[in-house]
């Protein structure tokens, strides 16, 4: 299951996280969100242990989103060592975003 991320909870979660993380921006109002939110969820147990996925609601947690200039959602941004190295908007293939997930790992 995704991780819950917050503008509290942001620092320690993803960007001092020992693992890759991918991180969904998402809204509720979201139609293309609401269509990735699946494709993220069996993410998150395809790569548990392996990559943390986390997602965080734009509409709740304004700081990071603007910390990290999502304008447009979804977005999909992933982490190393506390620093993006990745990023795509909108909704993408199940197999886009695991062959971006396998060049973390």
């Amino acid at each position: 299951m995704a991780t819950e991320l917050t503008d509290a909870n942001f620092e320690k979660e993803v960007l001092k996280s020992t693992i890759p993380v991918l991180v969904d921006f998402w809204a509720e109002w979201c139609g293309p969100c609401r269509m990735l939110g699946p494709t993220v969820e069996e993410l998150a147990k395809e790569y548990a242990g392996k990559i943390k996925v986390g997602k965080v609601n734009v509409d709740e947690n304004p700081v990071t989103s603007g910390k990290f200039s999502i304008r447009s959602i979804p977005a999909l941004l992933m982490f190393k060592n506390g620093g993006v190295v990745g990023q795509m908007v909108g909704v993408q293939p199940k197999t886009v975003i695991k062959s971006k997930l396998d060049t973390l790992l």
